[in-house]
């Protein structure tokens, strides 16, 4: 029997290194991983680098996952965590009312709330960065600023129930503290 329960958030354009890793690494601690986005279907990953010459970020296509649950079809009460992924995807997920409830549920039940890199515009959507020390990727620091939210510059940062991290570079730093919460 599975111990935990993680939702884990996506959808289009999506960055793929932080969907497959989140994936594969709840599956390696023997956590049931399930994948939610606007609609279960295969969803179009991404891949975000930096290149010699550009001011900011380039985008290619990446890997494809299947989400296994739209939003709709969540029960929240049914999971211990959420985990929202970076990438572009979560610039039009931040407008889904659906997925704003299920994210203020966790919140508001005590259950843990985990965010890397875009994935924190879901979390100041849901005004759930109030007063809180968060970090996400640094262009998107100002969203957190101007939501009351203090942005730090550490890899991850946990604040009570919430861990967020910058990017997938943050990767060490925000699973060993995910996993440290989780354990406890």
């Amino acid at each position: 029997m599975l111990s935990k329960k993680i939702l884990i958030v996506t959808g289009d354009a999506g960055e793929g290194y932080e969907a497959l890793y989140a994936y594969h690494r709840m599956q390696e601690a023997e956590f049931e991983a399930v994948v939610a986005a606007p609609s279960k279907r295969r969803l179009h990953l991404v891949i975000h680098d930096f290149e010699p010459g550009w001011d900011t970020y380039i985008e290619k296509p990446g890997y494809g996952l299947d989400a296994q649950v739209s939003f709709d079809e969540v029960d929240p009460a049914t999971y211990d965590a959420i985990l929202i992924l970076g990438g572009r995807a979560p610039e039009y997920l931040r407008n889904n009312a659906r997925l704003l409830e299920i994210t203020r549920h966790f919140h508001d039940s005590g259950k843990w709330v985990f965010a890397i890199c875009h994935g924190i515009q879901v979390l100041v959507a849901a005004g759930l960065v109030k007063g809180r020390n968060v970090t996400c990727y640094e262009h998107v620091k100002y969203e957190v600023e101007m939501a009351g939210g203090t942005w730090l510059p550490q890899q991850a940062v946990r604040d009570e129930r919430m861990v967020t991290a910058q990017t997938w570079q943050s990767h060490p730093e925000f699973y060993r503290e995910i996993f440290r919460c989780l354990a406890g």
